[in-house]
């Protein structure tokens, strides 16, 4: 996954966009910006639950991705709640 995030970030440092839909928290923490869409697939999603570089996104308390995200990275200062 290392491989495919520096590939992607070449992208971004050219300056290209990049959209990516992917379930890998390795991606999800190498992201400028998250949308986190919710709370579950069909009918029953399509909400956004939480927008945000994934510092932000990490503190909402409206995020079922948000736990994992600051279980990958405790260098990141997460508090409050958004």
């Amino acid at each position: 996954m290392a491989k495919l995030v520096s590939v992607l970030q070449r992208l971004v440092d050219r300056g290209d966009t990049v959209v990516v839909i992917e379930h890998d928290l390795d991606v999800i923490a190498a992201a400028d910006c998250i949308i986190e869409l919710g709370p579950e697939g069909g009918k029953e999603g399509g909400r956004v639950m939480a927008w945000g570089t994934p510092e932000e996104v990490a503190r909402s308390k409206h995020s079922r991705t948000a736990p994992y995200l600051r279980n990958i990275s405790k260098t990141w200062v997460v508090s409050g709640e958004s």
